[in-house]
């Protein structure tokens, strides 16, 4: 996820400043609370972060590495931080750009200028813009990669309005094509791995694509517009930020910040139901300064107040039939998706894991009725199920509580509309910013990155605890157990009787990311598999391998000062989920975000996304930089990863 601007602002603190929290008047209770998990704390993780290991099983897979008897499952030497402009890998890899924004999918593309950027003309003809998410499919012995793109910068991606504001329809046009997903041809020759220019597999999906509306909120009043009284199609994907894949072949991109693309003009509107939807999903005059409202009666909301229930929602694509229309699954919730991850249970039913990447907001799980028959109907596998959230106790066990009318007072379209105010009436437990989700191919377990949350645990100025925009109080927690939470922490659960499907399972720390450096003997040195080889902050991004290797990337704090020092830019790590063991494998250039991991179909290449680089990357002075996405090899040609 980006730390989007208005123009600099993270969404978080956009939230935040746009949308104050309401305090908690149940003061004697949240002291109460807070002091019992001050207390744990300060009997598992003050006297060192060893304690956090051995002494209450927070990481119960890493005995052998506290005990110092881990032998090392990695292929290659671990680099150390860095801070420069470009990426670094370990020796005997090598690195090579595949695609940076502007690079050209069909011929008739006006070749990128490197101080200008891309016309308008050619918005929607290459490659886009930050790169995030990314699957690659096999379509007939083709290499088939779909990524998303998650936002724009403004000043990088329209040079000639600086700071400003878009200020014009042709300046919005050219934003709203440059965003949404790619589905590009990819081969690999001679001089490495390249676009197949004009592939019939190419294309580009973006603000103003024909996209499809299925699940229960499908045809709902809620969604029906003047434009489509019918309230089952629309236009556009938006802030598409992780990903998924289905195993019949299908892509999920995750729409992530949509809030941010609506304004007014006018006045807000004051229905009950739609204002109170605007307060908790974050939607108000301004936006985050694409000034889309301004140019596009589409996302000003005081003329077409619906427009923003069609937002916020997964969307599945198929990569294999260019012609086919995305479909918005609203059963799987609409909120701040980050990624989905998907498990089937052991009768074949499929299960799909969400993160909703806002400060104290929620887990979701998707449980289909059906099971998956390979070659069989899946049209109904992502809407007709169960919609569960995830409650973590401190006792490290957990359960997963449906989302059903009785539970929640709500119909089914509701839920499927305003899913965080659902999971408020369940009493879910709000997290530190629930980003990637990956399910280990190789044992019955799944992980989630829980980035940050400053917020976490701290007071107002009133003396009440902050909560979410909810009003569910962010007080620490078993699975978020440190105040001001800077660093962020991986939850690791695994279902009762090795069934997805279960509504119960247990859960561990497989890391807490601190700094023993400058923080030592105090929860915010980390776990035991934080050391000053390996320190990172604000874990994003996550894939398991086919040998189980946890691959970490990170969107956090490259200032290398305070209580970052020694991190260095932005990096993606390789973690052993037996051991616990965690080693740095790739570092960003400065002021990038490492983002979005895939592999060609023979495993010899990684493919890893590279988001608005501070430098000029990877041209180099003089031009504009360019997220990317590269492709990283072996120089043995061996397996990676």
């Amino acid at each position: 996820m980006k730390d989007v601007d208005n123009q600099k602002l993270s969404a978080d603190a956009w939230d935040e400043l746009n949308f104050p929290r309401p305090d908690v008047q149940d003061f004697d209770r949240v002291v109460e609370r807070a002091l019992s998990r001050r207390g744990f704390m300060g009997g598992v993780l003050a006297v060192g972060s060893g304690a956090a290991v051995m002494g209450t099983g927070l990481l119960k897979g890493t005995t052998a590495l506290a005990d110092g008897h881990a032998a090392s499952r990695f292929a290659f030497m671990p680099i150390a931080a860095q801070t420069d402009g470009t990426i670094h890998v370990p020796d005997g890899y090598s690195w090579n750009v595949l695609a940076r924004w502007g690079d050209p999918l069909f011929s008739d593309a006006t070749p990128f200028d490197p101080v200008t950027g891309v016309t308008v003309e050619s918005a929607s003809r290459v490659f886009g813009e930050n790169t995030d998410g990314m699957e690659l499919f096999n379509v007939g012995g083709r290499e088939i990669l779909v990524v998303n793109h998650e936002y724009t910068n403004n000043d990088v991606n329209l040079p000639h309005i600086g700071d400003g504001l878009p200020g014009s329809a042709e300046d919005v046009l050219t934003l709203q094509l440059l965003q949404g997903v790619t589905v590009m041809e990819i081969v690999e020759g001679a001089n490495g791995w390249e676009i197949v220019v004009d592939s019939p597999f190419n294309r580009r999906i973006d603000h103003n694509t024909p996209m499809q509306i299925a699940g229960p909120a499908a045809g709902h009043a809620l969604l029906q517009t003047e434009a489509d009284p019918t309230g089952t199609a629309s236009l556009g994907t938006f802030n598409n930020c992780g990903s998924g894949r289905t195993p019949w072949g299908t892509y999920l991109t995750c729409e992530e910040n949509f809030n941010g693309y609506f304004g007014a003009t006018g006045a807000l509107p004051t229905d009950g139901v739609v204002a109170a939807g605007y307060a908790r999903y974050g939607i108000n005059e301004s936006g985050f300064d694409y000034n889309y409202h301004s140019f596009d009666a589409r996302f000003d909301v005081s003329t077409t107040p619906h427009e923003p229930h069609r937002a916020g929602y997964i969307v599945e694509i198929d990569p294999a039939n260019p012609e086919s229309v995305p479909v918005k699954h609203t059963a799987l919730g609409r909120f701040k998706h980050e990624n989905a991850a998907y498990a089937l249970a052991p009768d074949g039913r499929v299960i799909v894991y969400m993160g909703d990447d806002e400060r104290g907001e929620f887990m979701y799980r998707w449980l289909s009725n059906a099971a998956y028959v390979p070659g069989g109907d899946t049209t109904t596998l992502l809407s007709d199920g169960t919609l569960s959230v995830a409650v973590f106790n401190d006792d490290m066990t957990g359960r997963w509580v449906a989302l059903t009318p009785e539970a929640t007072g709500m119909d089914a379209a509701t839920i499927a509309i305003f899913t965080r105010m659902a999971a408020s009436q369940v009493g879910a437990t709000t997290m530190d910013r629930p980003e990637w989700i990956a399910v280990n191919p190789t044992a019955v377990e799944a992980y989630c990155c829980l980035t940050n949350n400053s917020r976490r645990g701290v007071m107002t100025d009133a003396g009440a605890v902050r909560t979410n925009a909810g009003g569910d109080p962010m007080t620490v927690n078993g699975v978020n157990p440190r105040e001001a939470n800077n660093y962020g922490q991986i939850v690791r659960w695994r279902p009762m009787d090795d069934n997805h499907a279960s509504d119960a399972f247990e859960w561990d720390l497989y890391v807490m990311a601190g700094n023993p450096t400058v923080a030592a003997d105090t929860p915010y040195a980390g776990t035991a598999n934080i050391n000053a080889g390996n320190l990172f902050n604000s874990p994003d991004g996550m894939q398991i391998d086919n040998s189980g290797i946890i691959w970490i990337q990170t969107d956090g704090d490259d200032s290398n000062e305070g209580e970052f020092a020694g991190m260095g830019n932005n990096q993606m790590l390789a973690g052993d989920p037996v051991t616990g063991e965690i080693v740095r494998f790739l570092t960003g250039p400065n002021g990038s975000e490492v983002t979005g991991l895939t592999w060609s179909s023979d495993r010899r290449t990684m493919f890893v996304g590279i988001q608005h680089p501070g430098a000029p990357f990877p041209d180099g002075d003089g031009s504009l930089p360019r997220s990317s996405v590269v492709a990283v090899k072996r120089d043995d040609n061996a397996l990676v990863g």
